[in-house]
């Protein structure tokens, strides 16, 4: 059969494949991952083929089954239904009708069989004769009711096989409609099933396609991963990643791979840790992972290093290199890494002594930044604690704290400077208290045997107990453990000591760690004595500063004035200032810089202010008292240069020197001016206007030899004078034309403020957060003495006229209310227009001012100046001038550019009638009676 045929041409399929397989097997091998992948793929289509062939005839069975149910039912009812059927059945000998008929329809039909029967089950048909007359096999209840019934049952042999596996009953009625007989008809299965059969073998065929395509391509993935994987097998590969995953996290030892253009590609997490590199390292340039340099040249180097020794961060790290392709020029190096700072023999001590070097090294760049006592003091105390102890203290002596030389004497009394750690609750001294050590405290043994004290217990320590013993109860409470105490000594001089506590928390001090307090110490002290020498120098050179600075205002009547002095921050300078009252009412200002800081410079400028304060007591012209204070400082330079310079004194020479100098005449309302290397002054006019007078600049004092321009400026009243050193306008952070437009904006509409709240004003908009020079700032606000307070007039050059001049003078004192000193007036105009008229040259004149004081002024064209001499009991003459200065608070001569004039000043007050109390009568006959000077004229 078909069915058969089929089944029997299956083997003759597979030998194909089987050959097929053989050549393949020695080319993959199972234990490869290629062959693995080629045995899942053969499993895969051989699964596929059989679902797909069961569900092939799964599907061809139930189609089966249905053509079955189908046929069988058409071929029943057909013949049931068949005319002549229901009267064979009910005739004498139904089967010789029925038998030919039924056969014929059968092979008509298609079906294996049809079987016709009475109502009793009967057969009268069959195609084996031998079957019938006996039972049918089946269902026929249902049928007898009318029904149709499909069933699957078996039965006695068919033509084509043993048994029925579909068959269906249906009744045969007469013409009543009486079922008198029953007709069934079956197809036995294997007749469908072999429509199926063409079908398997195409499935068979695509499985054997599948087949061969997996294994070509399994053989061209087993070529690329032989290549990729250098034909390593799939152990091999797995025994490498645990060998990389070892070198990455399990070994101890830093290895680092780089490339030819100098990328990271592997760390593991040794080198990590050694190296504190970031998560995301690979395949980042070497130069962007933030590595100290001396590493960074190592990893981007192509050079080979051997056990060598670099530093990174805090450990010291032993570093081997290799390049990747020894045979190549493909580059890249492998890098290993041995951190040598933690050996297991002396990693401890090793650990202790390295953090101990960190501290003393981080102590010499923390330490002394600054020159002051106390914040040194507590630089020290920041550094100690916490990462050698947890509480410090720094004692120092009050001496120390001034900036005088300490002695032994002061070592009792300690004042408390310093106080650093976390452990502030502590009961210890406050900052800034004098504390009196007793003789057995460690602090005061320290101080007097010159050497660091151990405490490792302060509960055994009975003299700092005994110090204070409620302070000591409450701090053994807070948990104080150790101390050590540590003289401060610099120049063999103790300085203070420096106490260092730990808690219960903290180990306790140990031998080792007295030696590093004092070590430390040692550093400390020359520091807080660098600073010690800086405040006493310092507060020296402030002192002589201050001292040659003017300390008040002079009495005039000329300025309203007010003033600023900032020394600067690295320490005094040489700027200064004056205000110096002239004859005539008139008044000089001054402001000058000598260049330079300290000592030296303060000196240089108390020599220059006093030179120019003698210059204006000659009354010289401005341009002259620049040129004579010039010819000091070449002198100053030349003799300093020439002197003990050699020896490495501070400021040998001066280095350089500027000078200001106004004359303001409050009669003219006119200031002269000139300058030697200064800033030029401004001047606010009343309404607030702020201009530059214009004054020439001439050079600095101390070149020689060059001229000094002068300018006449008129001053409204009410107009302010701003006089300044270059250190308000230059700052580090900008030139002296961006101060001076500063300046201009702060004095803008500065007309109606008083001198005092100029300055103010001047200092907040202009004054540095840090100055590295000084500041001097004089502001002066112009009086005029008033037309009425004038009295002025020419005397013609005869003796005769004199009396009428005393008249005159008379007559203006009598007007000013001035009536108690016209007595003394009269005589010092008489006896001065009478010298002038004797011994000088016309003109004459004679000018009373009125203003704090009565000034009598009297001019001549004469440069020869009087003088007091001694005359002789019996000399007529000599006196005149001596009466004169007598009478007159101060008396003196200025020059001009047409003459002389004599001046003589009066307090005005109520005892100006004479200076000894007596009055002008005897007075004058007292005078004969004595030696006097008297006037080479006269």
């Amino acid at each position: 059969m078909e069915v058969f045929s089929g089944h029997s041409r299956s083997p003759e399929h597979h030998p194909p494949v089987g050959r097929s397989r053989e050549p393949r097997a020695s080319l993959l091998d199972l234990h490869s991952a290629a062959g693995q992948v080629f045995l899942l793929q053969v499993v895969i289509v051989v699964l596929l083929v059989v679902a797909a062939v069961v569900g092939m005839v799964l599907q061809a069975a139930s189609e089966a089954l249905q053509h079955g149910r189908r046929e069988s039912v058409v071929a029943a009812q057909s013949f049931a239904n068949a005319p002549g059927v229901a009267a064979a059945l009910q005739s004498r000998d139904p089967t010789a009708v029925l038998q030919p008929r039924a056969e014929a329809a059968r092979r008509r039909a298609g079906v294996d069989f049809i079987v016709v029967m009475n109502t009793q089950g009967i057969r009268y048909t069959y195609p084996y004769p031998q079957e019938i007359g006996k039972k049918f096999v089946g269902t026929i209840a249902p049928a007898l009711q009318g029904r149709t019934v499909v069933e699957q049952a078996g039965g006695p042999p068919l033509p084509a096989g043993k048994g029925t596996d579909v068959q269906a009953v249906v009744p045969v009625t007469d013409s009543h409609g009486k079922v008198v007989g029953l007709v069934s008809a079956g197809i036995t299965v294997r007749n469908v099933t072999g429509m199926w059969t063409p079908q398997l073998q195409i499935i068979l065929t695509s499985g054997v396609a599948a087949l061969a395509l997996a294994t070509t391509g399994t053989m061209l993935v087993s070529r690329r991963l032989r290549r990729q994987t250098h034909g390593l097998a799939p152990v091999e590969l797995a025994q490498l990643y645990e060998h990389h995953d070892a070198v990455l996290h399990a070994v101890r030892e830093g290895v680092l791979i780089t490339s030819a253009d100098g990328r990271l590609l592997l760390a593991n997490d040794e080198a990590a840790r050694l190296l504190g590199l970031p998560a995301d390292v690979q395949g980042r340039p070497v130069r962007e992972l933030g590595l100290s340099e001396p590493v960074m040249h190592l990893l981007s180097s192509p050079e080979a290093v051997t056990d060598e020794v670099h530093l990174a961060g805090d450990r010291l790290l032993s570093v081997n290199k290799r390049p990747t392709y020894p045979q190549s020029n493909r580059g890249g190096s492998v890098v290993t890494l041995r951190d040598t700072t933690e050996l297991a023999a002396v990693s401890g001590r090793a650990e202790v002594a390295r953090e101990r070097l960190k501290l003393l090294y981080e102590a010499g760049g923390r330490i002394g930044t600054t020159l002051d006592v106390e914040r040194t003091a507590q630089e020290l105390a920041d550094v100690a604690a916490p990462q050698f102890a947890d509480l410090v203290t720094v004692d120092l002596l009050d001496a120390v704290l001034r900036g005088w030389e300490p002695t032994a004497e002061g070592w009792r009394h300690l004042r408390r400077a310093a106080i650093g750690g976390e452990q502030r609750m502590i009961p210890v001294y406050p900052l800034g208290e004098v504390i009196t050590f007793s003789a057995d405290t460690p602090q005061m043994r320290t101080l007097q045997e010159g050497r660091g004290m151990l405490e490792a217990d302060l509960r055994q320590a009975q003299g700092w107990r005994e110090q204070d013993p409620e302070r000591a109860r409450k701090s053994l409470e807070c948990g104080l453990q150790s101390l050590v105490t540590v003289p401060l000594r610099a120049r063999n001089v103790a300085l203070g000591v420096a106490n260092f506590y730990r808690t219960v928390d903290s180990p306790v001090f140990e031998p080792e760690d007295l030696a590093f307090a004092e070590e430390l110490a040692v550093r400390a002290a020359v520091a807080i004595d660098n600073a010690r020498r800086f405040t006493r120098e310092h507060a020296m050179a402030v002192t002589l500063q201050r001292s040659l600075l003017p300390r008040r205002q002079p009495e005039q009547d000329a300025l309203e004035v007010a003033w600023r002095y900032l020394p600067a921050e690295a320490g005094v300078g040489g700027d200064w200032f004056d205000v110096i009252p002239l004859p005539g009412g008139r008044v000089a200002l001054v402001m000058g810089d000598v260049v330079g800081h300290g000592l030296h410079a303060a000196a240089t400028m108390g020599r220059l202010r006093t030179a120019v304060h003698n210059f204006s007591t000659l009354d010289l012209p401005v341009d002259e008292v620049l040129g004579n204070l010039d010819d000091l400082v070449v002198r100053m330079d030349n003799e300093e240069n020439t002197g003990d310079a050699s020896d490495g004194h501070e400021g040998e020479g001066v280095t350089g020197a500027t000078c200001l100098y106004a004359v303001y005449d409050p009669v003219a309302g006119v200031c002269t001016m000139a300058r030697a290397g200064h800033p030029e002054p401004v001047v606010v006019r009343p309404d607030g206007t702020v201009i530059c007078p214009g004054v020439p600049a001439s050079a600095p004092l101390g070149l020689g030899g060059y001229p000094f321009e002068t300018v006449e400026v008129s001053l409204p009243e009410g107009s302010q004078l701003v006089l300044y050193t270059d250190g308000l306008l230059e700052n580090r952070t900008h030139d002296i034309d961006v101060g001076m437009g500063r300046l201009r904006q702060a004095l803008g509409g500065s007309g109606g403020r008083t001198p005092e709240e100029t300055c103010q004003a001047v200092i907040d908009a202009l004054k540095p957060s840090h100055s590295s020079d000084d500041i001097a700032l004089l502001t002066a606000r112009t009086r005029m003495i008033p037309p009425s307070h004038v009295a002025e007039w020419d005397v013609p050059p005869d003796p005769a006229l004199v009396p009428s001049v005393r008249a005159r003078c008379r007559e203006t004192l009598l007007a000013w209310g001035l009536e108690e000193i016209v007595f003394a007036t009269e005589l010092i105009v008489s006896e001065l227009v009478t010298n002038a008229i004797r011994y000088g040259s016309p003109p004459v004149c004679v000018r009373l001012l009125r203003g704090r004081c009565l000034i009598c002024e009297v001019s001549d064209g004469s440069g020869t100046s009087p003088r007091l001499r001694r005359a002789a009991t019996t000399d007529e003459g000599g006196r005149g001038l001596f009466l004169v200065a007598q009478f007159a608070q101060r008396w003196g001569t200025r020059y001009t550019t047409r003459g002389k004039v004599i001046w003589a000043e009066q307090v005005l007050h109520d005892d100006t009638s004479a200076a000894s109390g007596l009055t002008p009568v005897d007075f004058l006959l007292d005078q004969f009676d004595l030696d006097q000077f008297e006037d080479p004229g006269l």
